[in-house]
């Protein structure tokens, strides 16, 4: 890490998060990831050992905590209170970024598996059916792909093998469509209305699907950004 000297507080602070790929772990402590595969599971392109580096270099400027895992097997990762008001921070940066370079964003260029985990990280289980329900998306394109999100007591998995239980639902889409939608370019509603997406189930489950997820939390200030 360059030292910046301790001059100025901008300078200080950038010691601690502008290194590449710092904000972003800082991003995924935020949102609730703190098992270290589900770290890099949100972070696709980083290696492992880097990963590594960043996670003890927060440690080390007292941002990152390390925790023994309830399951007794490996590690957890949590924000301090430093590392939790960061979360201003971050916040702040994306949506800098939503006014300044916001024809810059491409979200179609995500892939499947990524897309659908950060899905099942923003959910609602507050308002999930009692009983287990299964959920498959076929995407059509660019690369024809199923992956299965299972809602099961308060929980969401992702699932990229058949999970070895009846779809409830089946949403059948291509991936750019449905990453407007988490994204914030365009509202579920409208994307089923234009046939960008479609899906086939029990009508109240159909209808209850959208409620179940709160997509980005830069869903907002994406879709109110692109209206102008």
């Amino acid at each position: 890490m360059p030292d910046y000297g301790h001059y100025c507080p901008v300078a200080m602070a950038s010691e601690v998060i502008a290194d590449r790929w710092t904000p972003l772990i800082i991003r995924e402590l935020v949102l609730g990831n703190v098992r270290f595969n589900d770290i890099a599971r949100g972070l696709p392109g980083i290696s492992r050992s880097l990963l590594v580096q960043r996670l003890r270099h927060l440690e080390r400027m007292g941002v990152v905590e390390t925790w023994p895992s309830p399951t007794g097997k490996g590690s957890e990762y949590h924000l301090t209170p430093a590392g939790k008001d960061m979360e201003g921070v971050v916040d702040a940066l994306g949506k800098w970024a939503i006014e300044w370079l916001f024809d810059d964003i491409r979200p179609h260029d995500v892939d499947v598996v990524t897309l659908t985990w950060w899905m099942h990280r923003r959910i609602r289980p507050e308002r999930f059916p009692p009983s287990r329900i299964v959920i498959e998306f076929r995407h059509t394109a660019p690369k024809q792909e199923t992956i299965w999100i299972v809602l099961d007591r308060g929980e969401a998995s992702v699932c990229t093998q058949h999970p070895g239980f009846e779809s409830d639902l089946v949403v059948t889409t291509t991936t750019g469509a449905l990453s407007d939608v988490f994204n914030g370019f365009c509202h579920w509603d409208k994307s089923i209305a234009d046939g960008l997406i479609s899906v086939a189930g029990l009508p109240r489950l159909v209808r209850a699907l959208p409620t179940w997820f709160m997509w980005s939390p830069f869903a907002d200030s994406i879709h109110e950004r692109a209206s102008r």
